[in-house]
């Protein structure tokens, strides 16, 4: 073992580091992507890719991040670049090279911080053990030895950048390099250290379109008051349309705003239909005649929304966060001032053409324009340090 990096087919213990499982890079689309990319005289970038260590890549079930990490490395293998992932559970990404730190992922653990911790001081061991040209860190702990490395560590901001979590990202200074999920979020906390923006995105093809609609309005979310359910019943029956709900309901802030806000308004018109998969999800979205999406905080990326739109299904919105940026006022989608006014902007969004919806989300939300969004910003924080090498050299 060297750096911490263990050998093809040998085992060790968490934080020593787990297996590592070595893979031939794709083949066809990666290799003229790599074609493509010396063609611009631009060399392939080797990228070592530090996942939360709570659940596999991709999930199974809920893993918001991880689905959008395990996303990127693929794409990322497929435009010829080299990934070594550092995660936990099994190898099911197309990285050429996998660590998993746990053997199993410690979901159960979620909110202790000790796997956390664990996770970063492994992750480094291994990434000081490799060649790379920079770190993608999407763990909590771990950009806080982003200080010690010789290369650059970049990070996505998939949660808060205000308050503590905010005080910490401006703590880490310009030791770290930031890409932002939206220009709404990057606005919310000027002070830190930004480098890029890149949206977040989904397989568009794996959305079905659909432009028939069934006789329904849909919310789907976590239950919160945040999300807006209960404005989203309040605004469906006072457009006289049915609403259907789907929605995680697990945690007690949840249930008890689940039980104080949304059950008292359920009735033949409103209709919870519990946590969707994603075959359920992909059912419910394709079949609404718009996404119901009254959020009341400055939501940093919606996802729902990019789905949404994807099956062909306009998303009504209120003006908060990152939704003028994601929703195409006026033809995938409605975009409103104030809840007062979602009523009637469900009833103009049923004239709006499904696939101009598709349309959008395909041109700007697929994954590939995810990834070519994060190489650009690796090549940037690449070429803004070796000028800052050959500014100290001449100096």
């Amino acid at each position: 073992m060297q750096g911490g990096v263990v050998e093809v087919g040998a085992t060790a213990p968490v934080g020593g580091s787990a297996v590592l499982d070595e893979r031939p890079a794709a083949s066809g689309a990666a290799s003229a992507a790599s074609s493509a990319a010396s063609s611009a005289q631009e060399r392939p970038l080797r990228i070592a890719m530090v996942a939360p260590p709570w659940f596999e890549l991709p999930p199974r079930g809920y893993g918001g991040t991880e689905a959008v990490v395990a996303a990127l490395v693929d794409q990322l293998v497929a435009r010829g670049h080299h990934v070594t992932l550092i995660g936990a559970g099994r190898h099911r990404t197309a990285a050429q090279r996998f660590v998993p730190v746990f053997d199993d992922p410690p979901s159960a653990e979620l909110g202790n911080p000790m796997p956390e911790v664990i996770h970063a001081a492994a992750a480094d061991q291994v990434i000081r053990g490799l060649e790379v040209d920079l770190v993608h860190d999407h763990s909590l702990a771990g950009p806080l030895l982003a200080r010690g490395r010789t290369v650059p560590t970049v990070l996505t901001m998939h949660g808060p950048v205000t308050g503590r979590s905010g005080e910490y990202y401006e703590r880490l200074g310009r030791a770290v390099h930031l890409v932002a999920i939206s220009d709404a979020q990057r606005r919310l906390n000027t002070a830190l250290h930004w480098v890029d923006t890149v949206h977040n995105a989904i397989d568009v093809s794996s959305f079905p379109f659909r432009r028939d609609k069934d006789d329904y309005v849909l919310w789907l979310g976590r239950f919160s008051p945040d999300k807006g359910a209960h404005l989203a019943i309040d605004a469906a029956r006072a457009a006289g349309r049915r609403i259907v709900l789907a929605g995680k309901l697990n945690e007690v802030p949840e249930r008890e705003y689940f039980e104080e806000a949304v059950r008292p308004r359920l009735g033949r018109d409103a209709e919870y239909v519990g946590e969707a998969d994603a075959t359920l999800k992909r059912e419910l979205f394709s079949g609404a005649r718009c996404l119901v999406f009254p959020i009341q905080w400055e939501e940093p990326f919606g996802m729902v929304m990019i789905e949404a739109m994807a099956c062909g299904t306009p998303v009504v919105a209120t003006r908060r966060g990152s939704v003028p940026e994601v929703v195409a006022h006026g033809r995938a989608g409605v975009v409103v001032d104030a809840v007062e006014d979602v009523p009637a902007a469900i009833l103009r969004a049923e004239e709006l053409d499904p696939a101009a919806a598709r349309a959008h989300v395909a041109a700007r939300f697929d994954l590939p324009v995810m990834a070519a969004g994060y190489e650009r910003a690796y090549r940037g924080v690449l070429r803004r340090a070796e000028d800052r090498a050959r500014r100290l050299a001449a100096a």
